[in-house]
């Protein structure tokens, strides 16, 4: 396997988790936020959430690393 299509595959399986990461922290949305009726509260990340949060700035860091890698590989 060449690098270039090991890299392409990284891509999309870190950007699938990506995906993941971030629809996993959506929450108090549905249907009435699409409409503007979500509540603007906010609060500080604990426990899971805050884990979470770091999980999904590393990952998007490796994505950002692997993306740069795969311009200056071709």
């Amino acid at each position: 396997m060449e690098l270039r299509h090991f890299l392409a595959l990284a891509q999309i399986l870190i950007s699938s988790l990506m995906i993941v990461l971030v629809l996993l922290q959506v929450r108090g949305t549905g249907f009435g936020a699409a409409l503007g009726g979500q509540d603007y509260s906010f609060r500080t990340r604990r426990g899971i959430q805050r884990s979470l949060h770091r999980v999904t700035i590393g990952v998007v860091v490796v994505f950002l690393l692997i993306s740069a890698w795969s311009v200056a590989a071709s």
